[in-house]
């Protein structure tokens, strides 16, 4: 049997009811989901540098290892080269060996300068790591007191919100196709998510401009749906939403 329009009006107002609790119970979560979800990459960005950064510092570490060993070997051929100079038969044999020992100590000089170089790496990179730590830990901290709260008032409302999510894809079945969509698509354009609203002091309780009195006889007479000339939201009279509290 086709619906008459106050039949149809009723059942988008009905869903509008049901969507708008919905509404509320997310707007009460907030943002706190997008947030959780951001703190989230924070620790795990702050995470992966701290990991960059400490294989960094090891591998200075090696570096200043790697030079220092470099140093004990060049020492270690000055003492060897300056043994071979009390043992040489000619000057051509003593400048080659003592051009040996000048090689060995500028190694060792360039490898003494690496190493200070490294040190300031290291205290520079330190500095970084330790901020990046303790960092984390406030991302950490705030991360797990967004998550209580999200917990807190997702346990609180959570069955709550599916009751209703229930009620309002029961309630989809009593609307035809063509004002289903429209009705869809009032939704996602308002800020508010109304596509369905009442008469409120003579103005439309969606965008609050004033209605004509004859437009405001023919919404109350429920023969066709009527809409806003201002903001496109289907409109229904204030009797209708009494009578909506009363059943609900």
């Amino acid at each position: 049997m086709e619906q008459t329009v106050e039949q149809k009006l009723k059942a988008l107002y009905e869903l509008q009811t049901i969507h708008t609790k919905i509404d509320r119970i997310r707007q009460v979560r907030g943002e706190l989901p997008v947030e959780v979800a951001d703190l989230e990459d924070d620790v795990a960005g702050l995470e992966t540098r701290i990991q960059k950064l400490k294989s960094e510092l090891d591998d200075v570490e090696d570096d200043i290892v790697t030079r220092k060993n470099l140093i004990k070997d060049a020492q270690a051929n000055i003492k060897k080269y300056e043994t071979q100079l009390n043992e040489v038969k000619n000057n051509r044999e003593y400048d080659a060996i003592s051009k040996e020992i000048e090689i060995q100590g500028l190694d060792i000089q360039v490898s003494e300068k690496k190493i200070r170089e490294y040190g300031y790496e290291i205290a520079t990179k330190t500095q970084v790591y330790e901020k990046a730590l303790a960092d984390l830990d406030v991302r950490k901290s705030d991360l797990d007191g967004k998550k209580s709260e999200l917990g807190t008032i997702t346990a609180e409302t959570e069955k709550e919100e599916a009751e209703l999510v229930d009620q309002a894809e029961k309630a989809l079945p009593n609307i035809e196709e063509r004002l289903l969509i429209a009705y869809k698509r009032l939704r996602q354009n308002a800020k508010n998510g109304l596509a369905v609203v009442t008469i409120q002091r003579d103005s439309c309780s969606g965008c609050f401009n004033q209605i004509p009195p004859q437009r405001q006889s023919d919404i109350r007479q429920r023969k066709k749906i009527i809409v806003c000339e201002h903001c496109g939201r289907i409109l229904v009279d204030e009797q209708m939403a009494l009578e909506a509290e009363e059943t609900a």
